[in-house]
């Protein structure tokens, strides 16, 4: 059986809806029951057999840096690449080529957060090109809707309108790539709002009849998009 071993974060974004709570951190080291989520996300990963994790830093680096260091007291090896211009999901992966190399990698959104538990159904990449989750009953209108037929993803739509095709499943901002996610990202255009998008290369990867299979998180899930979201985990 075929197991991932390496796995990138995303989290060089600032989080602006979090106010002032962002600061003097990036919005990943924002703390959940006393734990930055970072933390979280990195021990849930190592406790899956992830033992080479690369975090894309950017706003307020220095604070995630200092934080991991080079992972050994997280049971993993941890590097960091910073993402100078801040352009879009799609743009950012790139960034994760050189060490991803030959091999698959999980990708995980640095506010998303999960029980380690979760991500032990995506270590495991026999059969498929990648894996994409989703949650139920979501509104997909603030993330992405999927389209599934026997578990395998057919179509997303990212943001739609409220005449836009929809589904129960949404998005959940959790990944797994095979290499050739990079041919995909390195063809894409800007989006209508003016990003370059990574659910437009998954589309395309679709499109072009890679098998990804649509893994549903059934435990708990948050996107830690908001001060309102932060409050209701903490209280």
């Amino acid at each position: 059986m075929s197991r991932l071993t390496k796995a990138v974060v995303l989290a060089a974004g600032r989080g602006t809806r979090m106010g002032n709570l962002t600061d003097d951190v990036p919005k990943p080291m924002v703390k959940v029951k006393g734990t930055p989520i970072l933390e979280s996300i990195v021990r849930g990963l190592v406790a899956n057999g992830i033992d080479e994790i690369l975090i894309i830093v950017g706003y307020r680096k220095d604070v995630i840096i200092e934080y991991f260091g080079d992972g050994e007291a997280f049971g993993c090896k941890v590097s960091y690449v910073e993402q100078i211009v801040q352009d879009g999901t799609g743009k950012v992966v790139e960034l994760a080529n050189e060490f991803a190399g030959d091999d698959p990698f999980l990708l995980s959104y640095g506010d998303i957060l999960v029980p380690a538990e979760s991500y032990k159904p995506l270590v495991n990449v026999d059969g498929v090109d990648g894996k994409l989750t989703v949650k139920i009953d979501e509104d997909v209108r603030k993330g992405g809707a999927v389209f599934i037929e026997n578990g395998i993803v057919t179509d997303l739509i990212e943001k739609g309108g409220d005449d836009a095709p929809t589904s129960p499943y949404y998005n959940a901002g959790i990944y797994v790539f095979s290499p050739s996610i990079f041919d995909y990202t390195a063809r894409l255009e800007l989006s209508p709002r003016g990003e370059y998008e990574l659910t437009d290369a998954i589309k395309a990867q679709v499109d072009d009849g890679l098998k990804l299979e649509a893994v549903e998180l059934t435990g708990d899930w948050a996107d830690v998009r908001d001060p309102d979201v932060l409050e209701g985990l903490n209280a």
